[in-house]
């Protein structure tokens, strides 16, 4: 195959892998923090029919993003108080959090199926590095929330690893009752990152709505949310990780496409599935591979705080 081939796969690769990246992101902040988030497929929805209701009546796709962001950020405060405040399970809050978004998102979204979007997300060129060989082409050639993703990896990695906040935070997600105790305000730190995550998992949305396929389907995000869910595993709770874990998933996604282009006869039932089994395969592999490490989850994941019984 053509180098130049791979290089158009892997650049849609990146682009198929953002809305992925976007809400594992995010689900890596709740988490961090102790809190599990499996309702990340329903703000995604929630937040993809927002954006693009909001973007098509106002022609602003920017202001389609904030309206999603805003949407995601509400269904994560609902997860938030049930688990936080009331201490509600955490898996089964997360869980009818992706129906309700789920239901929510095709009410809302009946009337917009079939309305094209004038104004979307467009991709451009960085000057200097979409020059680059291949790298250019693969990186910088794309739209505004992808190299926002770029910034966002960035910039939760020096949070989290480089600040006293960021210490705090994980501090949290592993020993609230140590946390409280040294002053650090563990219920405040978990409704924060509950809400900037589903603030991610809205953005993650609006991201297929407005800009990776400009329009409203039901059930568009085609179980990303939950695949952004086993990317954090997979990537360890680093958004380092994440970036190359959402990239090989979107490069998987896009390959299917074109193995047929290829001579490859796969029914076309197979390549669908193909994301998902990977994601399986790829989930067993890492938890072998972090129990002989000893990497483990955040301690109090899952485990509601009551300062009671500190």
């Amino acid at each position: 195959m053509e180098q130049s081939v791979w290089v158009a796969i892997f650049a849609a690769g990146i682009i198929a892998g953002t809305p992925i990246l976007l809400a594992a992101l995010g689900e890596i902040l709740a988490e961090l923090a102790g809190v599990i988030n499996l309702g990340v497929e329903g703000m995604m929805l929630v937040g993809a029919v927002t954006g693009f209701m909001v973007a098509l009546h106002t022609t602003e796709p920017w202001l389609g993003l904030l309206a999603a962001v805003a949407a995601g950020g509400l269904m994560a405060l609902i997860h938030a108080f049930l688990t936080i405040t009331l201490r509600a399970n955490q898996v089964v809050s997360g869980l009818a959090l992706t129906i309700f978004g789920t239901g929510l998102s095709g009410y809302i979204g009946k009337s917009l199926i079939g309305l094209p979007l004038t104004n979307t997300f467009k991709p451009f060129a960085l000057p200097g590095l979409s020059e680059l060989p291949a790298v250019g082409i693969i990186l910088f050639r794309h739209d505004a929330l992808v190299y926002l993703s770029y910034g966002l990896v960035a910039l939760l990695w020096f949070f989290l690893f480089r600040t006293r906040k960021g210490l705090a935070m994980r501090a949290v997600g592993e020993n609230p009752g140590a946390a409280d105790t040294a002053g650090i305000p563990v219920f405040r730190v978990r409704y924060l990152f509950v809400i900037i995550g589903g603030m991610l998992a809205g953005m993650a949305g609006a991201y297929l709505s407005l800009a990776y396929a400009p329009s409203w389907l039901e059930n568009m995000t085609a179980g990303r949310g939950w695949i952004a869910v086993a990317l954090v595993i997979f990537a360890t709770w680093h958004p380092g990780k994440a970036f190359l874990g959402s990239f090989l998933f979107g490069t998987i996604d896009v390959l299917g496409f074109h193995m047929q282009n290829f001579g490859i006869a796969v029914p076309s039932f197979f390549l669908k599935m193909l994301p998902y089994v990977i994601t399986i395969a790829v989930l067993i592999v890492v938890t072998r591979e972090t129990r002989k490490r000893r990497v483990a989850t955040p301690a109090a994941l899952g485990i509601p705080y009551n300062r009671e019984e500190r």
